[in-house]
């Protein structure tokens, strides 16, 4: 009896350590859990966040789609003249929103970067282009180094390095697409057309520096406010296109 107690003794305490554990098992899972919730819960509401912006952003190019089909189509019927160049210059831009949209969906930390450099650097060789037809040759002046610019450091981040060296280069360029303009006297039409390409450069300069104080973590703001503002020239554009009476 004595050992028969002792064995039942050892079972109920083996039962008992067993509980213990799986209750300490039980504990660290939900423990775990609930670390995590916050987390993912954020990253969720960042994700529907960037998918309602998308969809608003999807609403206005289907307008302006529409806008411009309209206003295109009063053109080619001779009631309205469309201003210089605008015409074609929206044909294009009309199809590029559409893409720049689009592309939000599958713009990522690791690739926002890579499609920000190339959308500004198209940027500034289209309004180069235009300068170059309106006042010469634009020749930019090699860009300074961050440390002789604003004496400060040059940094070794991977990231910031390269933000700066292209911050640099979009700098240069702009100021010398500027310096050109300032040499043209024009009147009429021309003038117009100098001030709206000199409008265009100063943004494409401030957009620069902006990206100054950008960290890899701005990758959706950045991005995002970029495609936006191109919806917005290519919205204003459209409603240009048919304010001439022929």
């Amino acid at each position: 009896m004595h050992y028969q107690n002792l064995a039942t003794t050892g079972i109920v305490a083996l039962v008992l350590a067993a509980g213990g554990c799986h209750r300490d098992v039980g504990e660290s899972r939900d423990t775990a859990r609930e670390e995590r919730t916050p987390a993912v819960d954020r990253a969720a509401e960042l994700q529907r966040e960037r998918n309602e912006e998308i969809s608003r952003l999807d609403k206005r190019v289907a307008d302006i789609e529409r806008d411009y089909a309209q206003a295109n189509q009063k053109v080619v019927s001779g009631n309205r003249t469309a201003t210089a160049g605008l015409r074609e210059e929206l044909k294009e831009d009309v199809s590029n929103v559409k893409t720049a949209v689009n592309d939000l969906r599958t713009t990522t930390p690791e690739n926002w970067w890579d499609r920000q450099e190339a959308a500004m650097k198209q940027t500034a060789s289209d309004i180069e282009a235009d300068v170059s037809r309106l006042a010469g040759k634009v020749t930019p002046a090699p860009p300074q180094a961050t440390s002789r610019a604003t004496g400060e450091n040059v940094s070794t981040d991977p990231f910031t390095s390269r933000r700066d060296k292209f911050v640099a280069d979009i700098r240069a360029r702009v100021d010398a697409m500027q310096q050109a303009l300032d040499r043209v006297k024009a009147r009429g039409a021309q003038e117009t057309e100098i001030e709206d390409t000199r409008a265009r450069a100063k943004k494409l300069g401030d957009d620069a520096d902006r990206l100054r104080s950008a960290s890899a973590d701005d990758w959706w703001d950045v991005t995002q406010a970029r495609v936006r503002e191109y919806v917005d020239r290519v919205e204003a554009s459209v409603k240009r296109l048919d304010d001439n009476k022929s």
